[in-house]
């Protein structure tokens, strides 16, 4: 019954009219009222899938403008990223949190959520409850920004362009972002991957430089790397430079936006009452305050008019 219920729901996210925030909230219904059949497959699955989608997102992208919103905000980024890092051990001593699940927390704020923390969790040698809690954290605050961060956008009567750039500097996961922006139309989801996904190109060198300055607890210095971002750019550079292309290109994008959804979904069943215990009291507040700092940053400036 419940591997039939697990699957039932899984088919429903595919479906064209489908809302991504339904499918997130059937996923976190079902992890956290039935039990799992499938734990370790569907987490599997939900990686595998989010990099296709997100490969799968580049053939509708145009290379040059990926590559030109990636140089524009460099020094941006970089003092963002490393704010972000030093409020977070300042927030860590003062709630008394680990070191490394805080550190964990802060990069997957700072830079794409999940996978972020993937990457650099075995670069400094992280246990495996630091990274569980660190994921249940931003998943937890990923659901919470995919339902409320439309709602907000609509009552600030911000525009298309500022909704996307908010969510790509405020949303952690590329594919809550995704699912945000997709409800404030097309101009937003390009803004929202685009800015996205080049924040993400900083897990490469933050990994590196996090494996040199942090002191591993067991000696691992394994770097998962990030193909799916070079693979997201070789997409959009195919079909910016094979104008061919484009309009298959448009029929690939839509065919990511949807899997995504059906990610969306399998991120929520991943929840359950043994994550949500595990997150704890405190790991789970530095994540709140942490996130709640870098969105009202971001939606002031952005509102100010200095990031657009």
């Amino acid at each position: 019954m419940r591997r039939l219920l697990f699957f039932a729901l899984a088919a429903a996210s595919l479906l064209p009219w489908v809302p991504t925030w339904v499918a997130l909230l059937a996923g976190l219904t079902f992890g956290l009222m039935v039990e799992h059949p499938f734990p370790t497959q569907a987490k599997q699955a939900q990686t595998y899938l989010l990099q296709a989608s997100v490969i799968g997102l580049g053939a509708a992208m145009n290379l040059a403008v990926v590559l030109k919103v990636g140089l524009s905000g460099v020094g941006q980024t970089f003092v963002a990223i490393v704010s972000t890092l030093l409020v977070t051990l300042a927030l860590s001593k003062a709630l008394g949190t680990e070191r490394i699940t805080s550190l964990l927390i802060g990069v997957g704020t700072a830079i794409c959520g999940g996978s972020a923390i993937a990457a650099v969790a075995p670069a400094i040698g992280a246990k495996s409850h630091q990274t569980s809690v660190a994921l249940a954290v931003v998943f937890l605050l990923n659901a919470v920004a995919l339902v409320v961060f439309p709602p907000i956008g609509h009552a600030l009567e911000l525009s298309p362009n500022a909704f996307g750039l908010w969510s790509a500097l405020a949303i952690h996961d590329t594919s809550s972002v995704v699912g945000a922006s997709m409800q404030f139309g097309e101009t937003a989801l390009q803004v929202g991957t685009t800015v996205k996904l080049t924040r993400a190109l900083w897990i490469v060198p933050l990994t590196l430089v996090l494996s040199r300055l942090v002191k591993s607890e067991d000696g691992k210095k394994e770097t998962k790397k990030p193909w799916f971002i070079l693979g997201f750019l070789v997409m959009a550079a195919l079909v910016t430079w094979v104008p061919a292309l484009a309009e298959t290109g448009q029929v690939v994008a839509r065919v990511a936006r949807q899997v995504l959804v059906l990610t969306l979904f399998l991120i929520g069943a991943s929840v359950n009452r043994a994550a949500l215990k595990a997150v704890g009291v405190r790991p789970l507040v530095l994540g709140v305050v942490l996130w709640l700092l870098v969105s009202a940053t971001t939606l002031g400036l952005i509102r100010a008019g200095v990031l657009s």
